[in-house]
């Protein structure tokens, strides 16, 4: 059959493909949803398959989560940190993990003063999962939307438990440079508005590593490869007996070191650097960098596994994720 003018000017339906196909409409539903337990030739599959692709047939999302009860998205809520090399593996290989599922995995950044709807009330997906705690407003307004599944559990309030693994680097960092030798160090990060930001719980955690060893003060300092104020630090940090960095990245951690070179400060002999994350320019900076990393693909592949367990209410596998950091000795210390 013919596509009619009038069809094309529309948006195409199920029923569209049914008449095109020569089958029911039930048809057309089982086939494309993939419906188990269904008898249906291969010829009636490949029929209804040809005609959905040349009327140029698509799901229309909003009634198929009407009609099912699910949206088959997951809606996972970030905070307000910088998405480094590290977390774009974590976040790629989960979205892997949920797509095999069957699930979307979207990610939605909570701004501290944003304007804009919550993105769960868009979307209405199945599940919500948060690295920290939802209020009490954003909790009603989810179950104002019908979602069910919110993660942490209101009703216990337990956060996911992030504490090591972003202490765990920068403890390693702090370790490794003392069993270097050094005594004096600074810890350098790219500018950053948010005082609650990862960056500064990844410099909290280094200065309490470093007191705990007894070394002095390790003080922040926001540097910009852009403007020269990495040059001016590292001046600063030599003319203080400086002799360790720890850099909140690998990215910080080049810029640190470009810059004692471009100033004549040898690296590691008066400065010794180390990153973090493990990012390809570790390796192809001259001189390699120092630096840590996690297995964020594992760690991605389990919180996929935990997010459709949830979502689907069975029980949790028996895993627990690997969060301690990999030391990667490399020329910059």
């Amino acid at each position: 059959m013919a596509v009619s003018e009038a069809t094309a000017k529309r948006r195409v339906t199920a029923t569209d493909v049914a008449a095109v196909a020569g089958v029911s409409r039930a048809t057309v539903g089982f086939v494309l949803n993939r419906t188990r337990g269904q008898t249906i030739s291969e010829g009636t599959r490949e029929r209804v398959l040809e005609a959905a692709l040349r009327l140029g047939y698509r799901p229309n999302s909003a009634a198929q989560a009407l009609a099912s009860g699910r949206s088959r998205i997951v809606l996972f809520v970030l905070p307000d940190w910088p998405v480094e090399y590290s977390f774009r593996i974590y976040l790629d290989e989960a979205s892997r993990v949920l797509d095999e599922a069957g699930y979307s995995l979207v990610t939605y950044t909570r701004r501290p003063h944003g304007e804009t709807r919550p993105l769960w009330e868009l979307l209405t997906p199945d599940s919500v999962f948060g690295f920290t705690s939802f209020s009490p407003d954003e909790i009603a307004s989810m179950r104002g939307c019908g979602i069910r599944r919110i993660f942490p559990d209101p009703a216990r309030q337990e956060p996911l438990d992030l504490s090591l693994a972003v202490s765990a680097g920068p403890r390693l960092q702090v370790e490794h440079l003392y069993e270097h030798g050094r005594r004096q160090l600074a810890y350098a990060a790219f500018a950053d508005p948010l005082p609650s930001s990862l960056v500064q719980a990844r410099h909290d955690a280094a200065r309490e590593r470093a007191h705990s060893l007894d070394l002095p003060p390790v003080d922040i300092r926001y540097i910009d490869y852009r403007d020269g104020s990495a040059d001016d630090a590292v001046r600063a940090w030599h003319g203080a007996g400086v002799t360790g960095v720890v850099a909140f990245n690998d990215d910080v951690a080049a810029a640190v070191v470009s810059a004692a070179i471009r100033i004549g400060i040898r690296i590691p002999d008066d400065l010794a650097v180390i990153g973090h994350d493990d990012s390809p320019i570790a390796t192809m900076f001259v001189p390699a960098l120092s630096t840590v990393r996690f297995d964020t693909a594992t760690l991605g592949r389990g919180f996929a596994e935990y997010a459709i367990n949830q979502t689907e209410g069975r029980p949790l596998p028996d895993w627990r994720p690997p969060v301690s950091a990999i030391l990667v000795r490399r020329e910059s210390t």
